[in-house]
């Protein structure tokens, strides 16, 4: 079976998203290490990060995963905001080493006007100077696929398949699969001959070897929108068919599958263990 979880908050401590997991039951997890939303950040203590490794071990999570800022954007013509990218890339990858966490997943970028070959050369250069200030670390970094929104990089399976060639060290840059954003992307995962056509294709372009973690949402937005908007498994855009599926699959069957849909419902009510359960049960085929 795969390994379920979901990306849990750190309010009043990293350790509180582990204690959120072990509470709905999780064997991953994924969380920020610093406020996606700001450059700053805080450093982590030696007494926090040993804490935190410490619950996690307790725990028995695996494949415990941090996405990195939403301001970093490595494809970015600039050259203030590429190296502000930069910089903050190397901070979050030396975040998660600290925390021993196994993944560190980002977005490509957008190319902002540059075009799609510029903005990709541009990620591969930023992507190798990170490396470069990173060599030993054991984190891996995931690129995750987009919805394509704007001139965000990462929506076409080429595209991923051309930063892992372009990079010195590939093994260090592998991939995580956000079911919202290929099926927002124009992947029809919703029918169950879309979805094998989906995953042959990404096989064929990038390596199904490449793909080491899933974020399993629903789509609020339609097919090929290129809109990135999340929702809860089953009641959106998607449906049923396509998680069924991806929790069957037998290639898949010990991957990481983290949850990003929303947490609330309308009455204020915790969705994450209602999401958990339709993967662990509803979707399950026995």
């Amino acid at each position: 079976m795969p390994l379920f979880g979901a990306h849990f908050s750190v309010a009043g401590g990293l350790s509180n998203a582990v204690a959120t997991a072990v509470r709905f039951q999780c064997d991953t997890l994924q969380l920020f290490t610093k406020n996606a939303n700001q450059w700053a950040a805080k450093p982590i203590s030696d007494d926090e990060a040993r804490t935190f490794r410490q619950a996690a071990e307790a725990a028995k999570l695996q494949f415990l995963t941090a996405h990195d800022s939403y301001l970093i954007n490595l494809a970015a013509p600039g050259e203030e905001l590429f190296q502000k990218s930069i910089n903050a890339l190397v901070i979050e990858w030396e975040r998660a080493e600290q925390l021993g966490l196994s993944y560190l997943v980002t977005h490509p970028g957008a190319h902002v006007g540059s075009g799609e070959e510029a903005g990709l050369n541009r990620v591969i250069e930023g992507l190798n100077i990170a490396a470069e200030r990173c060599r030993g670390f054991q984190a891996i970094i995931l690129l995750e696929t987009t919805a394509g929104q704007g001139t965000t990089l990462g929506h076409r399976f080429e595209q991923l398949a051309i930063l892992r060639k372009g990079v010195r060290e590939p093994e260090r840059f592998q991939v995580c699969v956000d079911t919202c954003h290929i099926f927002a992307a124009g992947y029809p995962i919703q029918t169950t001959e879309g979805y094998a056509a989906t995953f042959q294709e990404f096989d064929d372009i990038v390596g199904l070897d490449c793909l080491k973690l899933f974020h399993v949402n629903d789509s609020a937005k339609p097919f090929g929108s290129r809109v990135d908007r999340h929702a809860g498994l089953g009641i959106g855009e998607i449906g049923d068919g396509a998680f069924r599926s991806l929790v069957n699959d037998a290639r898949f069957a010990h991957l990481p599958m983290i949850l990003e849909t929303p947490k609330e419902g309308p009455a204020g009510e915790e969705l994450d263990p209602i999401n958990l359960a339709k993967l662990r049960v509803e979707f399950r085929v026995r």
